[in-house]
């Protein structure tokens, strides 16, 4: 992570903000949203600087794996991965990204209706 970084992400990071970390290694890291829209909110985040999905590289591509990864060890690590989980990943203004630095959001902890309902 860049020292002139200073998306919110990249505070938590360098522990300059509090968060409630549940997950971190070397290459990334894992806490829980301050505002869950489930019951488990949780944001997995590279610690390589990647504003959006867009600005990934073909030599970056398997931090999205690392990502995804992680995600799904913590879902079974926790004890929902049978019952279900989303993950997400919003890249610029209209697909909802509010703080750009890629992430993924984990949501479990209910059912989760809505987009791809029944597909």
């Amino acid at each position: 992570m860049s020292e002139t970084d200073d998306t919110i992400f990249g505070r938590i990071i360098r522990r300059e903000l509090p968060a409630d970390i549940v997950y971190e290694d070397d290459e990334l890291i894992a806490f829980r949203d301050i505002a869950p829209q489930a019951p488990v909110h949780v944001l997995f985040v590279p610690k390589v600087r990647v504003p959006t999905l867009d600005d990934l590289t073909p030599e970056q591509a398997p931090i999205i794996g690392r990502l995804a990864l992680a995600a799904a060890n913590y879902a079974r690590e926790q004890g929902f991965a049978r019952d279900g989980y989303r993950i997400v990943m919003n890249c610029n203004d209209n697909g909802g990204q509010t703080v750009f630095q890629i992430h993924l959001h984990l949501l479990a902890g209910a059912p989760l209706g809505g987009f791809g309902e029944g597909r």
